[in-house]
Formats: structure tokens, sequence, C-alpha cells
């Protein structure tokens, strides 16, 4: 476990989902797999190498160091078929003509002067993208009734494809989804998935929502097979899944749609962000998770934010997922020549097998081996000491590597490699903060996963953002996040050409409304605990894409406003029209308490003195075990503070304060 890591918070609450010390949160990444229980009061942590082919084999073992408890937990198989189209062989079935919608796709282009560029391969390969007769229209009336005849041989066709997978998208499904409802019964004798775009998402735009009904269908066999072998070895125990939108279901749900898990691991480490800044009284956080194999920013402006405008890997998803970016660096990220000889960091990456070359097992350099050259990674601190690095495999693996003999030393080298993989992270933060029009001025930088205290300050001075936050148990933050967060459940109606009435308006959220209610009730929650957030998407006649204002009173005044802070003007003699309605429901669960650390007047002692490369040369820094950081304790860079998940590097030009909740928070020296 955490070593004797103190315990940072009480458990406390009461809810559906049980008491916090009933769960275990396990967060699965690319390098370790991350363990989190609260119990009695004190938060226990460890890691385990993840296990890449056999996820759950990782988790087993852990959970076999932590006996009975229900499991809540933050996925990335689903992200992983995705990206590695490793899902099922999958049909689409859609309304005759529109086949080829995903390969049609629209007219945009991400890289507008790039003549190369290429669109992604479709999920569907072109024998299984089926059209049978039948027509809706926009405003639900039938033009075209379903085909009989096509429909009696569609089972046969789809068999003889040997598909294991099929989504079915019929045009302004969202309008009447009988025939979709139709289909989906009779292929439900096939005993394979079947995914229908009025369920998965019951919205206008063909194209956004037949991608977003075909990647549920590619991903469930791969997610229903992953959660059936994990659940049957749990046997008893409860298992819940983290969805993208930063809310836990049943493994049930998740199986049957995991388009909502593609972003489950990295939602659980922005709720623990939040939750921690809002303890720590900053709410106007920028989070930098940096991992084994990825980093994930989000920008938090008081609020989570969920957004409906996602891509990956150029396909389009419309389920609301939180807002955030990834680029592929992390602490496992292969550093290399490309052909004219310039330094490149990632985007592959050593993951936990063979892993970075201080792990012993082999594998090329890396950004943790780099943190190691530069004196910043010590060993006895990784894993509380449990874990071994093999820190002269380093050294040797470096004068055996052509490419590296170029540099001067291995610390300038080091250093490239730190700074190049900066270089990509900090571009990711302007992403998300600055190109969107914010200040980083006036956010503070909450850092976390394995590696991402060893470079945060040094992001932070780049950019200009005046403070980083460490939170207590950094390294797994995400899978605490797990145990934060709340069940939410997403729902939302197309009011596309009907005029949408206050009336008609209530009327479509009260019916949102018993559905989640009841599904959340199913799921153990008191109808007390439940909380509905509603919404609506607006527009103004004539527009081609809409705003999401909460539903008030004055929702009209409400997206005025959104508009002109959004474009810089407004029209209110114009009039308007309501796209979608939208309904967050949203089940709470318990929340540890937090515990306030009495003041220390003794001064913050280093347990030792140790080398650490910086501003081009060697420096003295002091060595200090979180452990020994008391509420006032004061630490002047250059520094190395280590714990069990991470370690936190506070370079020369920084300071380090711990506050009334045992946050590290670093800025410069004035």
């Amino acid at each position: 476990m955490a070593g004797g890591d103190r315990p940072r918070r009480q458990a406390r609450g009461r809810g559906g989902a049980g008491e916090p010390g009933g769960w275990i949160a396990v967060d699965t990444g690319g390098t370790f797999t991350d363990f989190v229980r609260i119990r009695e009061g004190a938060i226990e942590v460890f890691k385990e190498l993840s296990t890449p082919r056999a996820p759950e084999d990782a988790i087993l073992k852990g959970l076999d160091r932590l006996g009975v408890g229900g499991v809540i937990h933050g996925s990335t198989v689903a992200t992983n078929a995705l990206l590695e189209r490793k899902g099922a062989r999958t049909a689409l079935v859609t309304t005759a003509g529109f086949e080829d919608v995903l390969v049609i796709g629209r007219q945009t282009r991400r890289d507008l002067y790039d003549v190369f560029t290429t669109r992604p391969e479709p999920l569907v390969e072109d024998d299984c993208r089926i059209g049978v007769g039948q027509r809706t229209l926009w405003d639900g009336a039938r033009e075209t009734p379903l085909d009989a005849g096509a429909l009696r041989e569609l089972p046969g066709r789809l068999a003889s494809l040997g598909v294991e997978s099929v989504a079915v998208s019929f045009l302004f499904s969202f309008a009447d989804p009988s025939d979709e409802e139709r289909v989906g019964e009779l292929l439900g004798k096939l005993g394979v998935p079947v995914s229908l775009s009025s369920k998965i998402l019951p919205e206008y735009r063909e194209y956004e929502r037949t991608s977003t009904t075909v990647i549920n269908a590619y991903l469930a066999p791969v997610m229903s097979r992953y959660l059936g072998r994990l659940a049957q070895r749990l046997g008893a125990r409860d298992l819940r899944v983290m969805q993208s939108n930063g809310g836990a279901v049943r493994a049930s749900t998740a199986s049957t749609a995991p388009v909502h898990t593609i972003l489950s691991g990295p939602a659980g480490g922005v709720v623990g962000a939040f939750a921690t800044g809002e303890t720590a009284g900053y709410t106007r956080l920028i989070t930098f998770d940096m991992g084994g194999t990825s980093t994930d920013v989000a920008l938090l402006d008081g609020q989570i934010r969920v957004t409906r405008e996602n891509e990956i890997d150029g396909m389009p998803i419309g389920v609301p997922m939180m807002d955030m970016h990834t680029v592929g660096a992390g602490g496992g990220s292969i550093a290399s020549a490309d052909a004219g000889g310039a330094l490149r960091v990632g985007p592959e990456s050593a993951g936990a097998d063979p892993g970075p070359i201080c792990y012993g097992a082999g594998g090329e350099f890396t950004v943790t081996d780099a943190n190691v050259v530069l004196g910043r990674l010590l060993p006895r601190f990784f894993l509380g000491g449990g874990m071994a690095l093999d820190t002269d495999r380093v050294a040797a693996a470096l004068r055996r590597l052509r490419w590296t003999r170029n540099w001067s030393s291995p610390e300038h080298l080091a250093q490239g490699v730190v700074d190049v993989v900066n270089n990509n992270m900090e571009q990711a933060i302007r992403l998300i903060s600055v190109e969107r029009g914010h200040d980083v001025r006036d956010f503070s930088l909450l850092t976390f996963g394995g590696a991402g205290c060893l470079h945060a300050a040094t992001l932070a001075a780049g950019l200009g953002i005046p403070r980083v936050i460490v939170p207590p148990h950094p390294g797994v933050l995400s899978a605490l996040g797990l145990l934060l967060a709340d069940a939410r459940k997403d729902y939302s109606r197309s009011f596309l050409g009907k005029p949408a009435t206050a009336a008609g308006i209530r009327r479509t959220l009260a019916a949102l409304h018993r559905q989640g209610i009841g599904e959340l009730r199913n799921e153990g929650f008191r109808r007390s605990d439940i909380v509905a957030m509603d919404f609506l998407d607006v527009r103004y006649v004539g527009q081609s894409y809409e705003l999401t204002v909460p539903f008030e009173r004055d929702w009209e005044a409400a997206f005025h406003r959104a508009h002109a802070q959004r474009y810089g003007h407004s029209n209110p003699s114009r009039p308007v029209e309501v796209v979608n309605a939208r309904t967050a429901l949203v089940g709470k669960t318990p929340k540890p308490a937090v515990e306030r650390l009495p003041r220390t007047r003794r001064p913050a002692r280093a347990t030792a003195r140790e080398r650490v490369w910086a501003n081009g040369r060697w420096l003295s820094a002091g060595v200090y075990d979180r452990r020994d950081l008391r509420r006032g304790h004061v630490v002047t860079g250059p520094a190395v503070i280590g714990e069990y998940s991470s370690t936190t590097y506070v370079p020369p030009e920084f300071r380090c304060d711990v506050d009334a909740v045992g946050n590290l928070i670093l800025t410069r020296k004035r």
C-alpha cells in the first residue's frame, strides 16, 4: 500500500451508492493501474504495472491486496480499441441512398492547406453498409414505408457477412424511431449487439448521429467481453464504470453504451482535480494530467465543462464528454532522432512492457529515463521504493544509442528530451486556454498523474501561470476522482422543425426526467439523492449551429448573453428557435469530508541533498519526503519532494508552500 501515507481526508456521507469506504477505485493506465480506497477516514493507495493484453489481470492482482469492496473502474479499453482499430466487425443499416454518409462526412477539412491530407478509413467496410428502403421526413411524417421484403432478407444478409455488431441509423429517426425499433427487434435474433441511433443519440445531423452510433456498435462487443470477464472474476462485487461525462454507471450499462466511456480514465482525473481545487479555494483551473503514455489537459472556469462537439481520430462523437485535449506525451514517451537528426519525443510509448530503460527490462530511452539522468526522479521514492529503478542501466544504454552521440553530455541530451516534451504539452495547454480567449494568468495549474509533478513548474513558468497546485496523492488522483464522481445520465430530444413552446419543453423534459429517475432508482439511488439539470440548444432562426444554455425562466435572454460572449454580438430582436432539449440526471454519492491540518512552527527539514541538473549545470537540491511536510512548511528550490505515487520537482526559481489541506503550492520566488 501507500507505505504509511498519512490520511488526508475523512470519509462521511450518504447516498444510493453506499458509504465511500465500501468502494475501491481502479484506474487502468498505459503503464500503471492505480488503486484507491477510503477506509476509516484513511486514503489507501498503491499501483500495479498494467497488463495491456488482459487489463483485468492487473486489476485482480491489485484487488487481492485490498479485500472485499465494490469497484469503480476508469477504463481505457474502449479508447484503445477505437484508436488501434481493434473493435468488432460492424455493419451499418441505414436509409437507402445514405450508405456512404460515413465516407462523405462534411465539407470541413482538419488541415485546410494540406493537399496530402486523408480522412480516416470508416469503421464499417463497404460491403457491410446496407441501405433499406424507407424514408421519414424531418417532422416525423412517413414518406416511404419500411420495405418489408428488404427487412425479411436483412438477418440472413448480415449473418452471411459474419458481422459481430450492427448499427442502425435511419434518416430523421429522432422524429419517429419506430422503423429503427422494428429493425432492432428483428435483428435481436442474430445474437449480436444492435445499436439504434434513436437510443444512442436522438438528435439531428445525420453524419454525427450515424458516426456516434457506429462507434458504439464497433466497441460494444469489446467492452461487453472485457467487462464480462472482469465481472465474472470479481464474483459478487458490484462493478461501476466511469463515463466520459464525469458520472459512473453500472457495468451492464457501460457494456451496451460503450461510446459513453471513451474518456473514462481521464474523466476521473478532472473530477478529482475540480474537487481538490474547490477544497483549496481555487475554481479557475487548468488541469494537467501526465501519465505514462499521454497527457490530458482541461480548463475549468468555475465548473467542469462538458461538450458534445468531440472528435476521436477524426471521427465525430456527439454524446456528452468532458472538454479536454490529449497529446501523446508521457513518462514513457520514447525519444529518438528523426530523418534529419532532430530530437523527437513520442507519441510512441514504452508502456508497461518493456517500459523505460530504468525499469530494467530493456526498452528505449524515455522521458522517465531523462528525469533519472537529471537527478529529478529518485529511486528511493518510486512506488515507495517497492520497484527498483536501474539508474546504471540508463547511462549504459545512452552510450549504445548511436543517435545520442551528437550531444555534448548525457545531461544535455536528457534536458533536450524534457524540453521537447514540455513544448508538446505547452502547446496542448495553449490550445484549451489562450487559443480560446482565456488569460492563463487568471488560472492555476493543477497537476497530477505519475509524471506531471516533474514538469508542472517549468510549464507554468513558460506559460505565465502564477501557481501550481500539487494535491495529496497526485499519481492516483484520477482513481480518487472515481470515488468522488456522482452517477450521471444524459438525455436529449430534438425539436427540429417543431416550434418549441414553454409548455412543450416542460413536457419533454418531464418525460426525460421520468426515464432518468427510473434508471437511477434501479441503480439504487433514492429519489432525494437525484438532481436534474436542464438545458436547451438554441440558435437564431436561419443559423446552422446552436449554443447550449440552462433552461431557466428567461432562457432567451441567457442565449443572447451567451451569443454575445462567444461571438461578440447578439440581436435580441431576432427570433430564436430551440433545437434540442437536454437534461442531466445526477445521482449524488457520498463524499469524503476535508480534514484541515494543524499548522506547524518548525521549519521543513530535508532528508538529504542530491545533485539535480538545472539551468545548464549541476546544483545541490534538498530532498524531502512529503509525509514529513506539514501545513505552513516552506521548501525553496531547487528541491525534490518524493512520495509513493509521484515526485515533485521544485526548480531553483520556485518555492513550495504547504496549505491547510496538504496541497503543495508552487510559486515563483519574489
